[in-house]
């Protein structure tokens, strides 16, 4: 009986080695335009106890209500696999005492997110994130700082048409008088919403404007606009981002409506925006979370990031055919006939990666034409042919693969000749 052929699970992907390209790419450029504003890396646990991401990312969130995997360790501690990575940023740099670094504290990092919910373009149940965080600032130039540092990346890895959304959705201070004229608008078109969006409506009023179903878009459309309720301080702030982002020639377009799907956010949301993958625009997105660190058992500390999914810029640079540079192919193949050549050329072989000189050998027996076709479809630059004879006199055969060239050359000045070349 034949074993089962086992599939990705559900929401999951195989990167395979052509799709490689594009991640060398897409990670270069994170790493060196991270470095570029000053930003260091951290490295973070893939889970972390339940109760930090229902606190941190909020209880009524989508997040947390449907997406999570969570799962009680053999302590019967609830632990959840993450499914973000500020909660997590945060716990850390309360844990380690980051409140006494130099502000802001400017970390990245990258690894999997898990999240249950329903797979299509771009968007996966386990996916790669790359996350920006600034802490320890309020000054609106570190929220045009992280914006900025998002549109360079995209910029340097070539996407087209890019633009910010940008929104403020205020503080603690001026949002819940909002809130109340948000509830009160929505309670006078309950029957016109989704049965989702009723649920909202007493526990968590502002994800109402987050909502995608289409017979809530009439309803959103016409809802009373966040602009109006900000206190001053909040006012202030969002105007002097825009006019920093007018200064600096960033296209920006408001959205009263975006409010992102966390409840840690504070004041400045915002969502970079490209041409790809049909009509997901968003690309990238992220904002303040100026209470969060308080929430976690941290002093009050402003703080500001961002998040992308690579899964998704990798989709966008293969639809828009973005140019990057090819992984390099081995540079010498060695052919061998026969056994005694065989045990010669893993020494040979294993001399060559030892001087840095990328290299693989035919395994098997494999016939002559065999091996050079091999040779051939992994694109080497070289091959080298040794068998009994050339054995015999010490000697091996060279030969360049792009031009033809080829010529016999001692064993003992090989590794000179290749160097060379």
């Amino acid at each position: 009986m034949a074993g089962k052929k086992f599939q990705t699970p559900k929401g999951t992907r195989d990167i395979l080695p052509e799709e490689q390209k594009y991640w060398v790419e897409i990670e270069r450029v994170l790493k060196q335009t991270a470095g570029l504003f000053g930003y260091e890396r951290i490295d973070l646990p893939i889970f972390e106890e339940t109760d930090l991401f229902q606190r941190g990312v909020g209880e009524t969130t989508d997040i947390v209500e449907k997406e999570m995997y969570t799962f009680p360790d053999r302590s019967g501690t609830s632990m959840t696999l993450r499914p973000e990575f500020t909660a997590g940023i945060v716990r850390a740099y309360v844990q380690h005492g980051m409140a006494s670094w130099p502000k802001p504290v400017k970390l990245w990092s990258t690894g999997p997110i898990f999240r249950y919910e329903r797979p299509q373009a771009g968007r996966y149940r386990q996916f790669t994130q790359f996350n920006v965080e600034a802490v320890g600032e309020l000054d609106p130039a570190l929220d045009f700082e992280m914006m900025s540092l998002a549109w360079q990346i995209y910029d340097r890895l070539g996407f087209k048409n890019l633009h910010f959304q940008l929104n403020s959705i205020g503080c603690k201070q001026c949002r819940p008088n909002y809130l109340d004229r948000l509830s009160e608008y929505y309670r006078k078109h309950f029957g016109a919403i989704c049965t989702d969006c009723q649920k909202r409506l007493d526990r968590n009023p502002l994800r109402l404007l987050d909502c995608k179903q289409a017979q809530c878009q009439p309803v959103i459309e016409s809802a009373p606009s966040i602009h109006e309720h900000l206190c001053p301080e909040c006012s202030e702030h969002f105007e002097t981002l825009q006019s920093h982002l007018k200064h600096a020639g960033l296209s920006c377009q408001l959205n009263s409506r975006m409010v992102r799907g966390l409840d840690y956010y504070t004041k400045t949301v915002f969502e970079v925006w490209a041409e790809g993958i049909g009509s997901q625009n968003a690309v990238c997105g992220g904002g303040r979370y100026d209470g969060l660190i308080e929430l976690l058992g941290g002093s009050p500390t402003p703080a500001v990031g961002f998040a992308s999914g690579l899964e998704r810029i990798s989709l966008v640079m293969q639809e828009q055919k973005t140019a990057v540079p090819e992984i390099p192919s081995p540079s010498v193949y060695i052919i061998v006939l026969g056994k005694e050549p065989g045990l010669r050329g893993v020494t040979i072989l294993n001399e060559l990666r030892s001087r840095n000189i990328s290299g693989i050998m035919g395994l098997g027996g494999k016939s002559f034409k065999a091996q050079m076709r091999e040779a051939d479809k992994r694109l080497v630059n070289h091959v080298l042919i040794l068998g009994e004879d050339e054995l015999a006199r010490e000697e091996i055969i060279l030969k360049n693969m792009r031009d033809g060239e080829q010529k016999t050359i001692s064993i003992q000045n090989m590794m000179t000749e290749l160097s060379a070349r």
